[in-house]
């Protein structure tokens, strides 16, 4: 997913206006529910679902694919492990291995669940400033050190890349070509090292201006979140949609009558 993933953040939408803390907690258990799907007709169902809220929070299409499109890539490898190398019945060869059906379910349902769980994550912090979320997420009592990791992991990661944009210009500033030779491999390696060198010196320059401030382990914000009546109808509506998921999937409807999917 792109590093701003709350670059339209500002945008109206129901999504937007809703309180940070009920819309965490309610799209987790969402995404939760998404998790524990084991049959395929109900992964759909929850996929349409994700597509719906997306829709909801106005995040422009371009946007979204950009980043989705990777995820693609990666989980198309099950396509071809999974049939390959699932212990059902086989239907056929392929290279002298045998290709099961049921593993090929079995990788179109993992398919399912992780986009539609990927497209309820930009739903989450795409309509929120990040630094809002993790707010949010302390409000929600979750353990302080992780969430300031991951406010800090996400605040530092554009400067690490601006260091590296930097270097590499001076790099380039004085005659330096990429080829595939040693010479370019023994100035990478140095290009490594004076990279990590500089964000350990950058890492405790920040801790100890932090000390200077009064820092003690916590994180303080004039952020003021107060939720209405809307928010809590926002939550019951897809709190009950992810019940209903989950009750289809765990009645059995869909599941052959020997075997499970996933």
């Amino acid at each position: 997913m792109p590093l701003d993933i709350d670059r339209f953040a500002k945008l109206a939408s129901p999504l937007q206006r809703w309180d940070p803390r009920v819309k965490l907690f309610t799209l987790g258990i969402f995404v939760f529910s998404v998790a524990l799907l084991k049959t395929l007709p109900v992964a759909i169902l929850a996929f349409f679902l994700a597509v719906c809220i997306l829709r909801l929070s106005s995040l422009p299409y371009d946007f979204v694919a950009s980043s989705v499109k990777w995820i693609i890539f990666f989980l198309l490898p099950f396509f071809i492990i999974m049939p390959l190398s699932y212990p059902g019945e086989t239907a056929f060869k392929v290279i002298g291995l045998g290709f099961a059906w049921e593993g090929l379910q079995i990788a179109t349902l993992i398919f399912i669940k992780a986009v539609a769980i990927i497209l309820t994550t930009f739903s989450m912090f795409g309509t929120a400033r990040f630094d809002v979320s993790m707010i949010a997420l302390q409000h929600l009592k979750c353990p302080k050190i992780l969430v300031q990791m991951l406010l800090f992991t996400y605040r530092y990661t554009f400067v690490f890349i601006e260091e590296m944009r930097r270097m590499q210009i001076a790099m380039r500033a004085r005659g330096f070509v990429m080829k595939t030779d040693m010479k370019t491999m023994h100035v990478m390696g140095n290009f490594v090292g004076t990279l990590l060198v500089r964000s350990f010196e950058r890492s405790e320059r920040v801790y100890k201006a932090m000390l200077s401030k009064g820092y003690q382990g916590e994180l303080h914000s004039m952020v003021r979140f107060q939720s209405e009546r809307q928010d809590y109808i926002k939550s019951a509506l897809i709190l009950t949609a992810a019940s209903l998921i989950l009750a289809l999937d765990f009645s059995g409807l869909f599941l052959p009558a020997k075997q499970a999917w996933f």
